[in-house]
């Protein structure tokens, strides 16, 4: 059920996440979605995206949703060209990306490095690793040992079958590494860490300035605490239907989950004119 404050006026660009908000469970793009942002299109209103993937993991949605603009990967802290052309891309630090790659593996977690183009872990067979191949159409690059990819990591990523494990470890880690590296969930069962200080929500600021747009004239979509960033730095935020209550709380608006096409619902209910 959709639930919000009524049509936004103005809206001049849309940011989405990708992952449990713009594609469903099982990371198809559905019809209604590709409409909806082809009409987003028709009515002059732009239309990018905001993901915890790398660039590479969004090569297939440029392709099929004709993306023309900026990009965030990483959580934002890269931000590429549809063509997946770099225009800037930061590393974690050093000393927080071996402190924090410590305190993942001491918590029991898989762990991940997306570093130098690539996806690195020491499990090929560990869990979700075939979800995240499907997901960004690649393979790992297995390794012994991920403590060289340090000085080079974009992401770094813990990874759990126990969801209620992996949320104590974002508040447990993320209290540890206060200020020297961004710690969110971008699923229940990803654990993301990413540079300092840049989020999705620096990823909209950028786009505001880059196309001279108003936060107050831009709208975000999301699911997981990771967007919620988004949230506070634009004028309208959708939440969908499958989103924790602390995401739905912190957005203007709520729609149908995205199994439910509750991204296509809310651009018609919520900003075509």
């Amino acid at each position: 059920m959709i639930a919000g404050s009524g049509k936004a006026s103005g809206i001049a660009l849309v940011i989405s996440d990708v992952d449990g908000t713009l594609v469903t469970g099982d990371k198809r793009l559905t019809e209604a979605t590709v409409t909806a942002v082809r009409r987003l299109r028709a009515a002059g209103i732009g239309f990018s995206i905001a993901s915890a993937r790398p660039p590479i993991g969004l090569r297939n949605l440029v392709a099929e949703l004709q993306l023309d603009l900026p990009m965030g990967a990483f959580n934002g802290a890269s931000v590429v060209r549809p063509d997946l052309s770099t225009i800037e891309e930061r590393t974690i630090p050093e000393a927080a990306a071996r402190s924090a790659l410590d305190r993942l593996l001491a918590e029991g977690l898989d762990v991940w490095v997306f570093a130098e183009g690539a996806w690195w872990l020491r499990d090929p067979e560990g869990p979700y690793t075939d979800l995240e191949r499907r997901t960004i159409g690649a393979e790992p690059r297995v390794v012994a040992d991920l403590g060289p990819l340090m000085g080079s990591a974009a992401k770094i990523v813990g990874v759990s079958r126990d969801h209620a494990h992996l949320a104590a470890c974002e508040a447990r880690i993320g209290s540890a590494l206060a200020g020297q590296a961004t710690i969110h969930r971008s699923q229940k069962y990803y654990l993301d860490v990413t540079p300092p200080h840049l989020d999705k929500g620096r990823f909209v600021t950028w786009m505001s300035a880059h196309l001279a747009i108003p936060p107050e004239r831009i709208a975000t979509f999301g699911d997981a605490g990771n967007d919620r960033p988004m949230f506070a730095h634009s004028g309208f935020s959708v939440a969908m239907g499958n989103a924790e209550a602390a995401v739905k709380a912190a957005a203007r608006a709520v729609t149908d989950s995205n199994d439910a096409d509750g991204f296509a619902h809310a651009v018609e209910r919520f900003l075509l004119p």
